[in-house]
């Protein structure tokens, strides 16, 4: 039986008495909004307890409900974007129609260098988790980070129909072991632990908590796979995001509160085997949408052989990761920090003067429209500057 649930006012581009939020428990619609949920919600939480830790849990839940809102009208945007344009393309694809090559090489290196960094983050998170349940320690992180990449490459060959069944299934997976952690630690909490207060780190958590709520680069996807049910689409964007933001909050506060300022940057190793499993499932979830993401623009936007494709979507994550645990270029942190701000920050900016120059010139009438001007442009540009500017310098 189709049921609803309607709340808040109604749309005013609607019949009267249609609440906004008017949501059918529809397969199609729930399983769009947690392929988003599912790309957003990957390594980026697990270091967010830590940030959240240095600076302060409040001002860690202040960045991530300031860039949460900025993020759900980027994705807005974007997801318009998509609908206004008849054929098939992914976010450089989109960026070269509306702004020419100079704009859909610049997507495309603000989106790939996203993707990348989140990749090799998801292997380094992946092998230090894996090799935590099995072994009881991180020595063999490595070759289980190797192992976890062999699996994800064979199921990226699923395409769709696969990215459908490890998104609404892991989603479920994430929410459930989150609200187990939640409700478990509450009797644990330290008030002190919440409410400290570190003035001196109050931008710490920017580039994390950016990088944990980017899903960019899903958004096509999300089009091509709520393909015939349009109407539905922003709908599925909001509660994709809302989602991830609240699992945030509760997951950040579960860790803060109870160890304090002993996080470590990857936070499930500090408990048990259950919770190491939550990070699993995330990073999982979010590595296979994303490459497919990443195949995706190699062939719909650059139209490259299945070798090239191959190479680049599942080898090149490999030997980044191999190199930079080899060398020790950076840490775990150091990368979500870096690709959240250059990435989400370059991509954001880009995502706004795309979606003003596809009102102009687009050629298909979208299910829905985000109003922008270039006071809005000018504004979230700033913070998006901002960010790059405090994370790099």
């Amino acid at each position: 039986m189709d049921r609803t649930l309607g709340f808040g006012p109604s749309d005013p581009g609607s019949s009267p008495g249609r609440p906004i939020f008017k949501m059918r428990f529809d397969k199609k619609f729930w399983s769009t909004s947690f392929t988003l949920t599912g790309t957003i919600i990957g390594a980026g939480i697990l270091g967010l307890p830590y940030v959240f830790s240095k600076s302060g849990f409040f001002v860690g839940v202040f960045w991530l409900f300031v860039l949460g809102i900025i993020m759900l009208v980027v994705n807005l945007y974007i997801g318009e974007i998509t609908l206004r344009t008849k054929k098939i393309h992914h976010l450089p694809g989109y960026a070269n129609i509306y702004l020419g090559k100079w704009g859909k090489w610049l997507m495309f290196f603000a989106l790939v260098f996203g993707i990348y960094s989140a990749l090799v983050a998801y292997l380094i998170g992946e092998g230090e988790s894996l090799s935590k349940i099995f072994t009881g320690g991180t020595e063999l992180a490595l070759y289980f980070g190797g192992g976890f990449w062999l699996l994800m490459t064979f199921l990226l060959r699923e395409g769709l129909k696969g990215l459908r069944k490890i998104e609404t299934w892991g989603v479920l997976v994430i929410i459930a072991i989150i609200l187990g952690i939640f409700v478990w630690s509450v009797p644990n909490i330290n008030p002190e632990n919440v409410f400290s207060f570190d003035k001196s780190n109050f931008f710490f958590p920017f580039g994390v908590t950016l990088f944990a709520l980017l899903g960019f680069s899903s958004i096509p996807e999300l089009r091509r796979e709520i393909k015939g049910k349009e109407r539905l689409f922003r709908k599925a964007i909001v509660i994709g995001i809302i989602i991830p933001i609240v699992l945030y909050f509760l997951f950040s506060m579960s860790f803060v509160g109870v160890l304090g300022g002993g996080v470590p940057e990857v936070a499930t190793l500090a408990f048990g085997p259950v919770i190491v499993i939550l990070g699993i499932f995330t990073m999982l979830t979010s590595y296979f949408v994303l490459s497919f993401a990443l195949r995706d623009i190699f062939k719909y936007d650059l139209h490259e052989s299945k070798i090239v494709n191959f190479f680049f979507v599942s080898l090149l994550p490999l030997i980044i990761y191999l190199l930079v645990v080899f060398f020790g270029f950076a840490g775990f942190v150091r990368i979500l920090g870096v690709g959240g701000v250059v990435s989400g920050g370059v991509t954001g900016i880009l995502a706004l003067v795309v979606n003003a120059r596809a009102k102009k010139i687009g050629k298909r009438k979208p299910e829905y429209s985000v109003p922008i001007n270039w006071f809005v442009i000018g504004l979230l540009s700033l913070v998006f500057v901002f960010g790059i500017f405090v994370e790099l310098f």
